[in-house]
């Protein structure tokens, strides 16, 4: 018998706060509290809005985040710090930055999210293009079918270099979820995503917009069924095929 996912808490970080104004969501911009100064300084602003937001997530479920497994699922990941080395390598007279060759791979949030919690618990990265958040929601329902406890699943994108496929990445956007098979203290839950058959007319405009700027946006629909307590089937994410899980109060 499947497991239901349980919501224990949803936290939002965007430097942006104008961005969701339309939608009335609240957000926190990035916490520089919550990062050392030493590591602060080699970090970009995706591991710091990802980290604000895992943080905050964290706090409100009353969740210890040094044994805590985690999923972060990224678009784009460190593509400001990938494009500046690609662009570099051309020149054999510019020799590349160790501090930015090591913060180029996909899973550097992951990273020094473990090495700020002192968390040695499995983490996964996963990137899946449209369906990015949709797949880390599978990802961590799949890890609690195979046993009880918590999950953190922290999606977020920053701003990209425009000229590598706009209008992706125009705006920079994190949310963080702490998810459960424990039914305690939950403010929602959602089933396993599945396709479903809505489209693109039966969506919100302002959000359809956003996501196709700012791919982790894909999180508000669910982010405004818990705020609203308003269940239904929410979509998550804008191209067909769409994925889309059942909300429950």
């Amino acid at each position: 018998m499947m497991k239901q996912l349980f919501i224990k808490s949803a936290a939002v970080c965007c430097p942006d706060r104008e961005l969701l104004s339309y939608f009335n969501l609240p957000s926190s911009d990035i916490d520089n509290s919550f990062i050392p100064a030493v590591m602060r300084r080699r970090t970009s602003m995706t591991t710091r809005m990802a980290i604000t937001a895992a943080k905050l997530a964290c706090l409100q479920a009353n969740t210890e985040a040094q044994n805590l497994a985690s999923v972060f699922a990224s678009l784009g990941g460190e593509i400001q710090v990938t494009d500046a080395l690609c662009r570099l390598l051309p020149d054999d007279n510019e020799l590349l930055s160790p501090t930015q060759f090591h913060n180029s791979v996909h899973n550097t949030t992951a990273g020094y999210w473990g090495i700020l919690n002192k968390c040695q618990a499995p983490t996964t990265a996963i990137a899946a293009a449209d369906d990015t958040f949709a797949m880390g929601l599978i990802e961590v329902w799949a890890q609690l079918q195979q046993g009880s406890g918590e999950r953190l699943l922290v999606c977020y994108d920053e701003l990209w270099p425009q000229y590598l496929a706009p209008p992706i990445g125009q705006a920079a956007f994190a949310c963080a979820f702490v998810l459960s098979t424990e039914a305690e203290q939950a403010i929602g839950a959602i089933t396993m995503p599945q396709v479903s058959q809505q489209n693109k007319q039966d969506m919100q405009a302002e959000w359809l917009k956003l996501t196709a700027a700012a791919p982790a946006a894909a999180v508000i629909p669910l982010l405004l069924a818990l705020q609203h307590r308003q269940p239904g089937l929410v979509p998550l994410n804008i191209k067909a095929p769409i994925w889309a899980s059942q909300f429950t109060v």
